[in-house]
């Protein structure tokens, strides 16, 4: 699944799947644009992808803010001449609280990074990616999409749901131009997404079901890694999958098969 001589550009590349996508894009010849929401996050990817004789433009942007992610792109086209492949990666979790105490812009943040950016992301990148024909991921997860389990996590799902959505409209949209667009939805990954999680009066929220033998029913307990979802991506990005468009795949160990 050679990407010799192609560009890609992911986007929350400052840790977990983001970070081992952006490795592994390098690793199989692609020029990578890690883009973090710190430059210095963004440039210690750069430096992983450097050190092992990879070449990496390193980008910082919120990808919640159109001009940032219009002048990415711009930077992009002028400096590296062309784009073939986007991972519409960045998200947060956002705040976790029940609907009638979640307030507005607590909803509004989280709908902003994880939908509006994807759209911005996509959005921008396209003029680029029809020049050539190319491949875009988005980074879903399973909840909102396979489970709803996660009481509290309505603007979350929502968001992630609304991913879905957006990537099969413009699946259709842009196949005639050469592009496909399709989604992996994660399961329960070890990332540092948590960090960003802001939890309250959840206890107790919801219908609780109890697994004794674990969540996950490839791993019980243990759950996936990064780099499990970066392979998902790679071959979703390479010619390997060349009539694949509109289309998730769930990276969950069967996790949401059973919660």
């Amino acid at each position: 699944m050679s990407l010799a001589g192609k560009v890609a550009l992911v986007t929350g590349a400052g840790s977990g799947i983001g970070r081992a996508t952006a490795v592994l894009l390098a690793r199989q010849g692609a020029t990578v644009v890690p883009l973090g929401h710190s430059q210095d996050s963004a440039d210690e990817v750069a430096d992983e992808i450097r050190a092992s004789g990879g070449t990496a433009l390193a980008l910082a942007a919120d990808v919640a803010d159109a001009q940032a992610v219009r002048d990415v792109v711009a930077r992009i086209d002028s400096e590296l001449g062309r784009l073939d492949v986007v991972v519409a990666n960045a998200g947060v979790n956002g705040v976790w609280a029940p609907v009638d105490q979640i307030e507005p812009d607590e909803w509004g943040a989280t709908i902003a990074t994880n939908l509006t950016g994807t759209f911005l992301t996509v959005r921008y990148a396209v003029p680029l990616l029809v020049r050539q024909g190319g491949a875009v991921v988005v980074v879903s997860s399973i909840n909102g999409t396979r489970t709803f389990s996660n009481s509290g996590a309505s603007a979350y799902a929502t968001s992630k749901a609304g991913q879905v959505a957006f990537a099969r409209m413009v699946a259709v949209e842009l196949a005639p131009r050469g592009v496909r667009v399709n989604v992996v939805c994660p399961g329960g990954i070890e990332t540092e997404i948590d960090d960003n999680t802001e939890q309250r009066n959840t206890e107790g929220l919801g219908v609780r079901a109890e697994f004794p033998d674990g969540q996950i029913p490839l791993t019980g307990a243990e759950p996936g890694a990064a780099s499990q979802v970066a392979d998902a991506i790679a071959f979703l990005v390479s010619d390997a999958a060349s009539h694949v468009t509109g289309t998730e795949v769930f990276v969950d160990g069967g996790q949401s098969l059973v919660v």
